[in-house]
């Protein structure tokens, strides 16, 4: 071995070499040096977080400590009109507070509320991880008792205020709230703030209200049973979920046995004590509002309560300030025409109603009535917001004439049939009120006469597909395909279709409803909601079916004469839906099951349902004569409206051509005239005449139409418009229902023949 070699051998542990430090426990070290700084950051991360976000911490009073967490309502007017969920509590000072519901309440909630500071740092952790993970855990039961009064105080309780700030700001006023309170005053609060179900706010408003005794004539099992209740006051109420109640309660008893507030021996026989035990028989109300102005908002307030949880408010906890759209004149006169004598002579009180009133400039539901007659029944059922009522020949502007004057291009004098009709691909015939065919008559004329056949086959020319469009741009979708037969009748509310003539009122831009306009949450943020409107149809559309909706009420023959109000600009459509055939012969000849009227001026839109809940049960049916009553309620109602606004006419957008057609004003869309020449010598189509005419199709090329007859007007001046409406929209399944590929209003097995209807057990669509 060469010398060099000897020289580059390298020493081994057995040649007695130096030994050099472990390789692990340097790795150790700078692992254990990396953790410890990033520990070191993040709390220096985390205080920095935290007194960045208490910075902005809103204010905390002793008044927003003490006062309740009910949910005002305001009016337009910023006038108090009724608190959700409010109550005239009882509040109880902490000397009149039984010590076993202050420790049955410390035991549940905050077992270390005596020794804490107003937070839980172990608790703020949790919460903290739990929100940067993302889970759900620790925003949940995470609060000390102070934070939760904290939260009740001045936060908002909606889920998406459960942030990591909103945390440190809870947590950091809750440091306040124990600095300047002693533990009894943060208790007295808490006891008098907290929700306890059915409108009831603070413990002692809960003792009267659920046993009718003060807090300190309760018993231990009572006291822990009420102590339970904040977290899930609605399942933990004993009278509607007594099983749920008891399994609360004696959780409640095991915990203040658990803290030592109590023995084993007394939660053993407190447990042992019903849960129904001392629950009152009778209730005392709670309501702040006056019983006669809780039932004339009623049903506003029970829409406004459901706009409010969609929107993702809790009402019960929130202590939101609601200011809301209603017109507090409008709904109080509304209420008057339908439950007083005054008005409307209503055929019993189980003849029910729903109504509607927007505003079609913004989509602001100004008032609304849910039924008559109802007795102390709180948010009962809103008929003004149900959809399982045809709206029967009120949906011919919205399915038939709409779409042809928007997609055809139809003139108001257009050519329409008036023929004998069979529903293609069936056997179901199709009537009108007085089974006679007036042979070929303008579309005008056919709108208000109300006439069933030429609405239908004015769909099938627009086709089904166009028509659901039309309907979809006016906030309306349906879960099933729309058929010929809902071109007489849609399943949509008061409130839709207040909504969607609104559009028709304002030249053609459509407005969600809406009735909360502004809220502002117990921080102080406002909310401000609006409806943003867009484009439904064209002005020319609007302005078109507006014009020929006035002679509804105007016309001599028209099916609403009776919502007529001299001098009063407005338009507006009739509806009636008649029995099916197999029980038409249980009911008088003319009844009907639902009357409507909607109408509207520049101003307000007012849509109309009368009818009975019971619609088959022995006399609840809309005799001839009443059906006139939806009618008579629009016209008082708008006659006071009326008087809140200026009375002004439609003015003719530069998209429309005026024209005259048989000696009457007549328009068309700027291009497609479409007209009708007409040799008669008198103003209105004659008998039997033999005339020559073009109109636009359905695929906007003018046709050619010869030797059309027409049948004289005058043949239903002498009818009266009290009873001569009501269209069918009964299902049937199969053939061609005026899908756009076929726009042939002759196609199928639909006739077109002049001859009387024979007398058949079909059902007679009778709209007029």
């Amino acid at each position: 071995m060469s010398r060099n070699a000897e020289h580059n051998v390298r020493p081994t542990a057995k040649s007695g070499g130096p030994k050099r430090p472990h390789n692990g426990w340097r790795t150790f070290r700078r692992v254990l040096f990396i953790i410890v700084a990033i520990g070191v950051l993040g709390i220096l991360f985390g205080a920095g977080l935290f007194f960045f976000y208490a910075q902005s911490a809103p204010k905390i009073s002793q008044s927003a400590l003490s006062s309740d967490a009910s949910t005002r309502v305001y009016d337009a007017n910023g006038t108090v009109i009724s608190r959700l969920g409010a109550q005239n509590r009882s509040y109880v000072k902490t000397k009149n507070i039984p010590d076993a519901l202050k420790q049955a309440v410390v035991s549940t909630e905050d077992r270390r509320f005596y020794k804490n500071n107003g937070v839980d740092p172990i608790r703020i952790f949790g919460a903290a991880l739990a929100n940067v993970t993302g889970s759900s855990l620790g925003m949940q039961g995470g609060s000390t008792l102070t934070q939760q009064l904290v939260k009740l105080s001045v936060f908002s309780t909606a889920a998406s205020d459960r942030t990591l700030k909103r945390k440190a700001q809870e947590a950091w006023l809750a440091l306040k709230v124990d600095h300047n309170y002693s533990k009894d005053q943060i208790l007295e609060y808490y006891i008098n703030k907290v929700y306890m179900g059915n409108g009831v706010y603070g413990m002692q408003t809960a003792a009267q209200y659920y046993y009718g005794k003060s807090l300190k004539n309760l018993d231990l099992s009572q006291l822990a049973m009420l102590a339970g209740m904040p977290q899930s006051p609605t399942n933990y109420d004993p009278t509607t979920y007594p099983a749920l109640a008891k399994k609360r309660r004696d959780l409640v008893l095991d915990a203040m046995a658990k803290n030592n507030a109590i023995t084993t021996a007394q939660a053993a026989q407190a447990k042992a004590t019903s849960v129904k035990a001392g629950l009152a028989t009778t209730h005392k109300s709670t309501a702040i509002a006056s019983a006669k102005t809780t039932k004339v908002i009623d049903a506003y307030l029970k829409q406004v309560y459901a706009e409010l949880k969609a929107k993702g408010y809790n009402t019960t906890t929130g202590g939101l300030k609601v200011y809301t759209n209603l017109d507090m004149g409008a709904q109080q006169k509304l209420y008057d025409i339908v439950n007083g004598s005054s008005y409307v002579n209503f055929p019993s009180s189980k003849f029910q109603v729903g109504s509607t009133i927007v505003d079609p400039n913004n989509g602001k539901v100004v008032a609304m009535i849910g039924g008559r007659k109802t007795g102390n029944v709180t948010f009962g059922l809103n008929r003004a917001v149900q959809t399982d009522r045809s709206s029967a020949s009120t949906a011919k502007p919205l399915m038939d004439y709409g779409p042809a004057i928007e997609y055809l291009k139809y003139p108001t004098y257009e050519p329409v049939k008036d023929t004998a009709f069979t529903y293609p691909g069936t056997t179901k015939n199709l009537y009108d009120w007085d089974r006679q065919y007036q042979g070929t008559i303008t579309m005008r004329k056919a709108l208000y006469e109300s006439r069933n056949i030429p609405a239908i086959r004015t769909l099938q020319n627009v086709g089904i597909k166009k028509a659901t469009d039309f309907l979809d741009g006016l906030g309306m979708s349906f879960e099933k395909t729309l058929t010929l037969q809902n071109g007489i009748g849609l399943y949509i509310s008061t409130e839709q279709e207040a909504a969607a003539y609104a559009a028709f009122a304002n030249g053609g831009t459509y407005y969600k409803p809406y009735l909360v306009s502004k809220v502002v949450t117990q921080d102080g943020k406002a909310h401000n909601y609006a409806s943003t409107g867009k484009q439904a149809m064209s002005a020319a559309t609007a302005f078109m079916l507006t014009d020929m909706m006035k002679d509804v009420m105007t016309n001599e023959n028209g099916s609403g004469r009776s919502a007529a109000i001299s001098g009063l600009y407005q338009a507006g459509k009739t509806g009636t839906d008649s029995y099916p055939d197999d029980y038409a012969d249980k009911v008088p000849d003319g009844a009907t099951m639902d009357s409507w009227f909607t109408g509207y001026t520049k101003n307000y839109a007012v849509s109309v349902w009368t009818g009975y809940d019971k619609q088959f049960q022995t006399g609840h049916y809309v005799s001839e004569t009443q059906t006139t009553i939806a009618q008579e309620i629009y016209k008082y109602e708008m006659s006071y409206l009326a008087t809140k606004s200026t009375n002004t006419n439609w003015t003719k957008p530069s998209t429309v051509t005026e024209t005259s057609q048989n000696g009457k004003t007549e328009y068309y869309v700027t291009g497609h005239p479409g007209t009708v020449s007409d040799t008669t010598s008198t103003s209105q189509y004659g008998s039997t005449n033999t005339t020559s005419s073009s109109a636009y199709s359905s695929n906007g090329q003018v046709t050619t139409n010869s030797s059309s007859s027409y049948r004289t007007e005058s043949s239903t001046t002498s009818q009266s418009s009290a009873s001569k409406e009501s269209s069918s929209t009964e299902q049937t399944t199969g053939g061609n229902n005026g899908n756009d590929g076929n726009n042939d209003t002759n196609s199928g097995s639909s006739s077109t023949n002049t001859s009387s209807a024979t007398t058949t057990k079909d059902k007679a669509n009778n709209d007029k």
